[in-house]
C-alpha cells in the first residue's frame, strides 16, 4: 500500500484545527522514527550547528541542504518535508532563490522551501510561488541574521520591534507562502500573529496559541545534554541511552565477550 505524503495544502488547511506536529530531521534514520509522530519535517538549516558543530548556521550551503533533504525523504513516506534555504541563496535576487529553490525542489523531491525574512522579501517568496514552489516563511528570530542582532535574543520586547514582527508576518501571508515560523518572540506576540494571520503560523520559543511547534528534534530527545534553550523541553534522554550503550559495548570488546560466537560468520 503506498502512503499518501502530506502536502503544503494539507498543512494549509490544518489552520484552527489539530495543532501541527513539526520536528527537524537531517539523515534519513531520523526520518524514519519521526515520520509516524510529525505532520512536517524540516530539513533546517540548523544542521550546520547541530551535526556540523558550527557555530551558527551561516556557512552551510545548498548542496549541504539537497544531501540531507535526500536523506530526509529517503527516510520518511507520509511527513511533509520542508528544505530550507540557507544563507546568500536567495538573498541577491529573484532570479538566484528561483534557481536555487528549484535545485531543491528537483533534486531532492520535497514538498517546498523555507526562507527567512518578512517585508522585503515579498517580491521573492511572490516569485517562487507564482512558478510553483511553494514557501514557508520565517519571521521574529531569524537565525541567518545573528550577526546584526548581535546574538539569539528574543525579539518583540519593544512596541515598534512587535508592529515590525507583525508586519513581516501579514507580509510573508499577503506574498503566497503556505505558513510561517515564528521564532524566538514573546509569548504574546506569538499568539497576536496567530490569531491575525489566515495561514499556519508554526511556533519555536512562542506561544501555544500557535497553530502547530516546532523543535530541533535533538534537543527535544535530549540528544544535547550541554545546552538547552528556554523553549526546550527534553522529551527523552538520547545521550544518556547512547553513553550507557557505548558504555557496554566499549567493556565487552575490552574483556573480549564481543563478538561471541553467535555474532561471528
Amino acid at each position: 500500500m503506498i502512503t499518501k505524503r502530506t502536502s503544503v495544502v494539507d498543512i494549509k488547511k490544518r489552520k484552527k484545527g489539530e495543532p501541527i506536529v513539526c520536528l527537524t530531521a537531517y539523515s534519513a534514520p531520523f526520518a524514519k522514527i519521526l515520520d509516524e509522530h510529525a505532520d512536517l519535517l524540516l530539513v533546517g538549516d540548523s544542521v550546520g550547528m547541530v551535526l556540523y558543530g558550527m557555530e551558527s548556521t551561516l556557512p552551510v550551503t545548498v548542496d549541504m541542504m539537497i544531501n540531507h533533504g535526500l536523506a530526509v525523504m529517503r527516510g520518511s513516506k507520509k511527513a511533509c518535508v520542508i528544505v530550507d534555504m540557507p544563507f546568500g541563496s536567495y538573498q541577491a535576487s529573484v532570479s538566484q532563490a528561483f534557481e536555487n529553490a528549484a535545485k531543491i525542489i528537483s533534486l531532492t523531491g520535497c514538498q517546498g522551501v523555507k526562507l527567512e525574512g518578512g517585508t522585503e522579501m515579498t517580491d521573492t517568496i511572490n516569485f517562487l510561488v507564482q512558478r510553483g514552489i511553494p514557501v514557508m516563511g520565517h519571521v521574529g528570530l531569524m537565525p541567518q541574521r545573528v550577526n546584526a542582532y548581535g546574538g539569539y535574543s528574543c525579539r518583540g520586547k519593544t512596541k515598534e520591534g512587535r508592529e515590525k514582527i507583525m508586519q513581516d508576518a501579514i507580509a510573508v501571508q499577503n506574498a503566497g507562502a503556505f505558513s510561517v515560523v515564528i521564532e524566538g518572540v514573546i509569548e504574546q506576540l506569538a499568539a497576536d500573529v496567530a490569531k491575525e494571520l489566515e495561514i499556519p503560523v508554526i511556533g519555536i520559543g512562542g506561544s501555544a496559541q500557535c497553530d502547530g511547534q516546532i523543535l530541533v528534534s535533538e534537543d527535544m530527545s535530549g540528544l544535547f545534554q550541554d545546552f538547552k534553550p528556554k523553549f526546550v523541553k527534553r522529551f527523552g534522554n538520547v545521550a544518556e541511552e547512547l553513553e550507557k550503550a557505548a558504555k557496554a559495548y566499549s567493556k565487552e570488546v575490552k574483556s573480549g565477550k564481543f563478538p561471541a560466537k553467535e555474532n561471528c560468520f
